[in-house]
């Protein structure tokens, strides 16, 4: 299978395939609007602004997967993301991104890109790896998404080349997708 192959839902509703990336660097998102990574939504937004003319996408996914810091449905997700924080990329359908009910392309998307590990560097992962151990020690089994804001990188043939944590920096996803676009 590839990514391809697969069908995701608009916030509209609408079943679209993503065969129509075919040839575009893709840059998917879980995201939450509650989250201590929120802010991310501005830089995911900044990569779109500056690379979407040059072949990336970035799409999010809206989740409530983790400690229920998504709770709107999909109309208000996307007012607060466009009010809140200029958001111009495309959000999907709010849904599960881990466990039995995780959308198929989260299934797919972990299958191919492990959990590595928070990074190290990030002032919250100590903090995040310490709140999943004592609240949700069973989020660290396996390679399913952590937490909210983990991202994955799709070159233009719809390979899975990188899985990026919430605490990854965004000079090496920047680098990662530059590097996808020459």
């Amino acid at each position: 299978m590839k990514i391809y192959d697969i069908n995701v839902t608009t916030n509209r509703g609408e079943s679209k395939s993503m065969s129509e990336y075919k040839g575009k660097v893709l840059l998917i998102a879980n995201t939450a609007s509650k989250c201590g990574f929120t802010d991310q939504y501005t830089q995911l937004e900044k990569l779109n602004a500056e690379f979407k003319d040059k072949g990336l996408c970035v799409l999010g996914f809206p989740s409530d997967n983790f400690a229920n810091q998504e709770p709107d449905d999909d109309e208000n997700i996307a007012k607060n993301c466009q009010l809140n924080f200029g958001v111009t990329f495309e959000l999907l359908k709010k849904g599960d991104v881990r466990g039995e009910n995780a959308a198929e392309i989260f299934k797919f998307l972990t299958s191919k890109q492990g959990f590595k590990g928070f990074d190290k560097e990030h002032p919250l992962s100590a903090k995040v790896s310490e709140t999943l151990e004592k609240n949700f020690p069973e989020i660290l089994k396996g390679d399913g998404v952590k937490w909210n804001f983990t991202k994955f990188l799709v070159d233009k043939n719809g390979e899975v080349v990188a899985r990026f944590e919430p605490t990854a920096s965004f000079d090496k996803i920047k680098n990662s997708i530059e590097n996808l676009l020459k």
